[in-house]
């Protein structure tokens, strides 16, 4: 996949493309019946194939007090997009000029000028451009104009008999909730975190049970506080089970500014520091509490750890 971040460097494209634009935060289950539907279309018609997405969430320039967290950074979504067999993502900087452009601009220089759209492919709910005042019907004026089709596809219904909406706001609602298994449906593959392991107060290797810590970042959700079955993933591709506490550490904290998600891998020892992990959540298995003496707690994390092994199957 070639990805594009300055409109001065548009590919040549010959036999043009079908594009899709959007967020495309999370890059989930909803997100790729989109995308295959245009790998068929540009299949029937010899095209390349496009993704057009932003830098940062528009409503953080919009409305900021109200921006949703991300579901993932953009290296980690254009990762995932990479994975989805696209031929193109451009990468649009979206700032206070970018958010005052009209949506019949928008199109007319990005999806026909830079990327010489014979089709594009949109949620149902899709809207663009200033105020958000682009729709289906506006990509289809610009369309009759400059020569490609545009198909509006409905939001994709969970096929597990819970009846979901996939969306990027349902995941999100999910891990708010702790239900990382929820979440997994939702996105086709388990909620990942990212971070480098930092030092933190070595209070878990006192006690017995070493953690990596990956400090949060305030612009992404994680999943609701708690502990957690998971799989750690190191730079290597090598991967442990581990029980993952969520939290701010209310036995030894009364106040944290936010939460901490410190891992501990089951039958690992060596040091993890300054490392890029990945965690992949698999199931909650209990909230966040106060303990009222450490030989609680460490009796608890004993616990976790087995109840860990056993959801992991390890």
């Amino acid at each position: 996949m070639e990805v594009i971040r300055d409109l001065d460097w548009c590919p040549v494209l010959e036999h043009g493309s079908v594009v899709t634009v959007g967020e495309y935060d999370g890059v989930h289950r909803g997100h790729r019946t989109v995308i295959s539907e245009m790998h068929r279309l540009a299949a029937e018609r010899g095209c390349a194939t496009a993704v057009v997405t932003f830098d940062r969430h528009p409503a953080t320039v919009v409305r900021p007090e109200s921006a949703p967290l991300l579901l993932c950074d953009l290296d980690h979504k254009l990762e995932l997009l990479a994975e989805t067999g696209v031929d193109f993502t451009l990468v649009v900087t979206f700032d206070e000029a970018q958010a005052a452009v009209p949506a019949e601009q928008f199109a007319q220089e990005i999806l026909v000028r830079c990327l010489s759209a014979r089709a594009v492919v949109v949620g149902a709910d899709f809207h663009f451009g200033k105020g958000r005042r682009g729709n289906i019907e506006t990509l289809r004026q610009v369309g009759a104009t400059y020569g490609y089709e545009v198909v509006g596809l409905p939001l994709v219904k969970q096929m597990t008999g819970d009846g979901d909406v996939i969306s990027s706001t349902s995941i999100r609602e999910a891990l708010a909730a702790g239900d990382v298994e929820r979440a997994h449906r939702l996105l086709g593959r388990p909620f990942e975190v990212r971070g480098v392991v930092t030092l933190g107060d070595r209070r878990g290797r006192q006690i017995g049970v070493p953690t990596a810590n990956l400090p949060t970042t305030p612009d992404l959700q994680i999943p609701a506080d708690g502990v957690y079955a998971a799989w750690y993933v190191r730079p290597d591709g090598a991967q442990y089970p581990a029980a993952v506490n969520i939290g701010r550490r209310p036995t030894f904290y009364e106040f944290a500014e936010r939460s901490l998600i410190e891992a501990h891998l089951i039958g690992f020892r060596g040091d993890l520091y300054d490392e890029t992990a990945k965690v992949r959540f698999v199931r909650r298995l209990r909230p966040e509490r106060r303990f009222d003496s450490v030989d609680e707690l460490k009796a608890q994390l004993r616990r976790d750890i087995e109840d860990a092994a056993k959801c992991l199957h390890t």
